[in-house]
Order: C-alpha cells, then sequence, then structure tokens
C-alpha cells in the first residue's frame, strides 16, 4: 500500500501562485512515477503533470505548460507542484497519485484524498 497526502491548497486571486506538497509513504518503491490531477465539479478527472521518481522526466498538460512546475524530493518521498500564473479555470480539487509515466488517470493505482484550489478573477 502507497500512503499519499497532499497539502498546500487555498484560495488565491487570479495572477498568483501556490505550491502544493505531496508526501508519500508506504510502498512507494512499487510506483515508477507521480502523477498531478485535479477535478472540477461536474467533471472527471483531468491530467495536470506527472514525474519519474528515478529519472525526473516530466510531462504537462498543454493547459498548465509553462505555468505549473512538477518537482520531487526522492528523498523525503515528495512530489511538489509549484502552480503560478494562476486563472479561474484552474479552480478544482488537486490531487496527487502514485503509478506509471502517463497521462491516463487508469495508470496510477493510488490516490490522495485532495486538496483544493480556488481561484477568485
Amino acid at each position: 500500500q502507497v500512503q499519499l497526502v497532499e497539502s498546500g491548497g487555498g484560495l488565491v486571486q487570479a495572477g498568483g501562485s501556490l505550491r502544493l506538497s505531496c508526501a508519500a509513504s508506504g510502498r512507494t518503491f512499487s510506483s515508477s512515477a507521480m502523477g498531478w490531477f485535479r477535478q472540477a465539479p461536474g467533471q472527471e478527472h483531468e491530467f495536470v503533470a506527472t514525474i519519474s521518481w528515478s529519472s525526473g522526466t516530466t510531462y504537462y498538460a498543454d493547459s498548465v505548460k509553462g505555468r505549473f512546475t512538477i518537482s520531487r524530493d526522492s528523498a523525503k518521498r515528495t512530489v511538489y507542484l509549484q502552480m503560478n500564473s494562476l486563472k479561474p479555470e484552474d479552480t478544482a480539487v488537486y490531487y496527487c497519485a502514485a503509478g506509471e509515466l502517463y497521462s491516463d488517470p487508469n495508470q496510477y493505482a493510488y490516490w490522495g484524498r485532495g486538496t483544493q484550489v480556488t481561484v477568485s478573477s
């Protein structure tokens, strides 16, 4: 089992920044990558970014490229999502997930409980 705990969400004005953290514990070696997804009300999980634990290879959704940065601290088994130039359409519950280096949420076996990000206009 892998346990994931997100933190860092909150309310921010458009153009502002937030940094999300995701602390992983348990059998983290069973997953090769960590991803961030988001879910707005009435929507399905949307891929945001993913990073490989070993190589640091990253992939981003087009909607966040150039604004969001995913990073990891392998020693702390923690993944971060730095979000800059936030827009109202970024408002959602953000989830971290442990799995494989894909954008498909079905490739992620473990999920955190999520943290709310609200961007006001």
